[in-house]
């Protein structure tokens, strides 16, 4: 049986909203509602904690620990080799890569991914292929062996950071699957980047009033108040990279 890793990248450098994992959200740290929810997920076998060897983010390693899971600390800015080094550590032979600014991350479709990836025999999977699930709710799972391959030809910063550009710009050398949801809803962002995402998230998790809840749950709030939805409406998705992929353009140039 393969072993199923989760993996969540997180670190108190932010350059949009500092500090954003540590941001609390109904007095816990966002990151604390990331790693719970993903602990209700039932295909994983074990989760990760991926922070830098900064100091400043001991905090990370303290909140994980205090939710009891493992920690691993890489490179800063080399995430690809961060993910590559923690998922060989902890010996995975499938990697989930989950973020820490996605604190309504549901464990339904984390599963749900995770399944769809294991039945269809893929190198790659994510709901992010196409995008149709709220951007916030973003999963991808690909196996060892492409975590791998990406570790070994990626050259790009933006490859380098954002860790599976190499896997989807490459569908000739991996299987890609798309799993996506019944209707389009990439309109709704509930992603932490930018302060209101900050307000908008606060805001659910008082309504609701419960720290574990769905997607279907956020929906249900967003048809009787939606208002809450024009909070953080407008914000590009993806700002992060393409700001590596101008860097990208900015190198060559040189």
């Amino acid at each position: 049986m393969r072993k199923t890793v989760a993996i969540i990248q997180a670190r108190v450098g932010s350059t949009r909203l500092p500090g954003k994992v540590l941001k609390e959200i109904c007095g816990k740290p966002m990151l604390w509602y990331v790693i719970e929810r993903v602990k209700r997920a039932r295909l994983i076998n074990e989760i990760v904690v991926a922070t830098t060897t900064n100091a400043e983010d001991d905090e990370i390693v303290k909140i994980a620990e205090q939710c009891r899971v493992k920690t691993f600390r890489g490179s800063e800015d080399d995430v690809l080799d961060r993910y590559y080094r923690a998922a060989k550590e902890f010996k995975a032979d499938v990697v989930v890569r989950i973020t820490a600014d996605c604190p309504l991350i549901d464990p339904e479709i984390v599963d749900k991914t995770v399944e769809f990836f294991l039945k269809g025999d893929f190198d790659y999977v994510s709901n992010t292929v196409r995008p149709t699930f709220p951007d916030g709710l973003d999963v991808e799972v690909f196996s060892f062996d492409a975590l791998k391959k990406a570790w070994e030809n990626a050259t790009k910063l933006s490859e380098r950071e954002h860790v599976t550009p190499y896997i989807r710009k490459h569908p000739e050398k991996f299987k890609i699957g798309s799993f996506e949801a019944e209707h389009d809803l990439s309109h709704l962002r509930w992603t932490v980047d930018r302060e209101e995402d900050l307000r908008f998230v606060r805001e659910v998790y008082e309504r609701i009033g419960k720290e574990i809840f769905h997607m279907q749950d956020v929906l249900e709030l967003l048809r009787e108040h939606p208002e809450l939805a024009e909070i953080n409406r407008g914000i590009k998705r993806n700002e992060g990279y393409e700001k590596s992929l101008r860097e990208d353009r900015e190198i060559v140039k040189k």
